[in-house]
């Protein structure tokens, strides 16, 4: 595998951490210390193949070690039922030459020979014993009954009862597949079902199947957290507001969900809507279907083990999407996996070979498909509150659609990485935004001017408000009255300006994300 880019590394290494992990309130947790374990995860699929993508681009140490080396501490591989309840005994050899996937089998014996006589599933304890080895977790996403590519209402695998789900075949994989790595404590958690939909599904059911399954896996294997998937893709949990879900399988239960642009068919108002309008609606969606479960008197851990978008750069509604998205991650400091590591697949809608372009790979497996991306996600990677501890919360000004952080150097105020960003403090609307440890607030000095730091922060310049109809554009007033809000071009300049406010209208499709800045709460030293 060719060497990745030496700037996209270099901020990035992987804690290690003791498993099994448990919960505490809305907290996943190292079970032996308590200390707070943030998962910071790729996709990587294995379900529609029955055999994790790339094997055949580049030795698998080679993407484990890169996957530890992205900044990522575990991984979502995806399985599906059928690969162990019916091709448990097939070599990777011969289902590749079922498939006639010949090119494929040639990879592999070329880069990854000792996996070719291999079964499917000893070939996904190989990959997993090999990420493991990198210090990166697993999660194991039951992803289908069903090897095929997911998910549509009607492909007969959405729901209990459809006609490649049969609960029963299910549950007997779950408790194979929990019992198979009992003893291996990296793989960290396991799945129910992805993404329940279909014309099938409803409350009862779900309750009765959900219950069944947590219980079988967690009799088959203790250790590992049971994660739950809500209705309709996994974007709606508002039916536990009146019946909450209550298992017995002691602090192992963490809900997951997804989101992506195109969810319940939104791509199109990306486009035709204002971001700042779209955005905010969105987020009021999510917080109503699945926020509430991490919030009030009985919070619980909520996993986002799916979002992305196309890494191309040239989806608008992705890219608007994204920077939206991301922020309310980094708001809510949530546990996430990104969909997706692939670069490309084996095989997928009757396409031998096809490229995955949300895939942080390429599609020869080698270099970031796009580093600015992965730049996007730096922030959101950190672990920004920690539970237990003792120092006093502190704010970072964060701007989503670079993925940069504001510091202060040599007297200016820079976006760079969100490593080693500045701390600040904010008291609310129309108040200063004040750098931590001295007397210097931020002033605006001007339209399409840097934004300058002051000792004389009760001046107008320097009190600092949301501009009207935006969550996220932090704006102060230049003596003519004029809206100046903070923004940052990184193809410009690593400084950050005011400029005249872009406030669009709710049917106005203009972009302010240039403008967006989001102050980010953290407590970590």
């Amino acid at each position: 595998m060719q060497i990745l880019v030496a700037t996209v590394l270099i901020f990035f290494a992987v804690s290690s951490h003791a498993v099994p992990l448990s919960t505490r309130s809305r907290w996943i947790i190292d079970e032996s210390t308590g200390d707070r374990v943030k998962l910071v995860c790729a996709n990587w699929e294995g379900h529609v193949s029955m055999l994790p993508e790339g094997l055949s681009k580049s030795p698998l140490d080679d993407i484990s070690r890169h996957i530890s080396l992205l900044g990522f501490n575990c991984i979502r591989l995806t399985w599906a039922v059928y690969m162990y309840t019916r091709h448990a005994h097939v070599t990777v050899a011969q289902h590749l030459q079922d498939l006639n996937l010949t090119d494929a089998l040639a990879g592999i014996q070329r880069h990854n020979p000792q996996l070719a006589s291999l079964t499917l599933v000893d070939a996904q304890k190989a990959v997993i014993e090999s990420v493991a080895s990198h210090g990166v977790m697993v999660l194991l996403d039951c992803q289908v009954s069903k090897p095929m590519w997911c998910c549509n209402d009607n492909d007969g695998n959405g729901f209990w009862g459809d006609a490649y789900f049969d609960p029963h075949e299910w549950l007997r994989a779950l408790s194979t597949v929990a019992k198979r790595y009992k003893d291996m404590h990296m793989v960290m958690a396991m799945s129910l079902r992805n993404e329940l939909r279909g014309p099938r599904q409803n409350e009862t059911l779900w309750y009765h199947w959900v219950e069944e399954g947590a219980k079988t896996i967690h009799r088959a294997n203790p250790n590992v957290l049971v994660l739950v998937s809500g209705l309709n893709y996994d974007l709606d949990f508002r039916f536990l507001k009146t019946k909450p879900l209550k298992l017995g399988i002691g602090k192992k239960m963490v809900y997951e969900a997804h989101q992506y642009a195109f969810s319940d068919g939104q791509d199109g108002l990306w486009l035709n809507k204002s971001v700042n309008w779209m955005c905010k609606n969105m987020i009021e969606d999510v917080e109503d279907r699945v926020g509430f479960l991490f919030r009030g008197r009985h919070p619980a851990p909520l996993f986002i083990t799916e979002f992305g978008g196309d890494q191309m750069g040239d989806n608008t509604a992705d890219n608007y999407f994204l920077t939206c998205y991301i922020s309310w991650l980094a708001e809510n400091d949530l546990d996430w996996a990104l969909w997706a590591l692939q670069g490309s697949y084996y095989l997928r809608g009757g396409k031998h070979d096809p490229e995955e372009t949300f895939g942080l790979f390429n599609s020869s497996w080698g270099p970031l498909r796009n580093p600015q991306f992965h730049t996007k996600l730096q922030l959101i990677q950190r672990t920004l509150i920690d539970p237990r501890s003792k120092v006093k919360n502190y704010l970072i000004l964060y701007h989503p659609q670079s993925g940069y952080c504001a510091k202060v150097a040599e007297n200016e105020v820079r976006a760079t990485d969100c490593w080693d960003a500045s701390q600040w403090s904010y008291e609310g609307e129309g108040t200063p935004i004040r750098l931590k440890g001295s007397d210097l607030c931020l002033t605006a000095t001007g339209d399409g001017l840097p934004v300058a730091l002051t000792r004389e922060c009760l001046t107008g310049q320097s009190a600092w408000e949301l501009a009207p109809n935006s969550q996220f554009q932090l704006a102060s007033r230049d003596d003519y009255g004029n809206d100046l809000c903070l923004e940052f071009n990184p193809y410009y300049s690593k400084r950050i300006l005011t400029s005249k406010c872009i406030v669009p209208e709710e049917d106005d499709p203009q972009n302010p994300q240039g403008q967006w800045f989001k102050l980010i709460q953290s407590n970590i030293h």
